[in-house]
């Protein structure tokens, strides 16, 4: 037997799991994407996000209660605008608008 017959026998044993392995690598990340078994960046950043903004709007709260006790009586723009003057976090100069629309929804209740 010569090394081609050699190698080419070889071959032969080996194409199904190479055919197999090659259909996995193509397959295998789309399936587990759609089946929602990843998590993408950009899932990551959002869901990262939503929790500062959970954190930012429950420090607004706080200290949009301490000014203003009876928030929850305010009409909706009144209260948007003291969720604004609050959602203003140290070290920035303008409040997020996702922190002050989730402070005045929280003010609201």
């Amino acid at each position: 037997m010569t090394a081609w017959e050699s190698a080419a026998s070889r071959w032969r044993a080996a194409k199904p799991a190479a055919i197999a392995l090659a259909i996995g690598l193509l397959a295998g990340p789309i399936i587990t994407n759609y089946a929602g078994w990843q998590v993408t960046s950009r899932t990551a950043r959002a869901e990262i996000h939503a929790g500062i903004v959970e954190q930012q709007a429950m420090f607004c709260e706080a200290r949009a209660r301490a000014d203003v006790p009876t928030a929850p009586k305010l009409d909706g723009t009144a209260r948007y605008e003291l969720a604004e003057k609050w959602a203003v976090m140290p070290g920035s100069a303008l409040a997020d608008s996702d922190v002050a629309s989730a402070c005045a929804a929280k003010l609201a209740a």
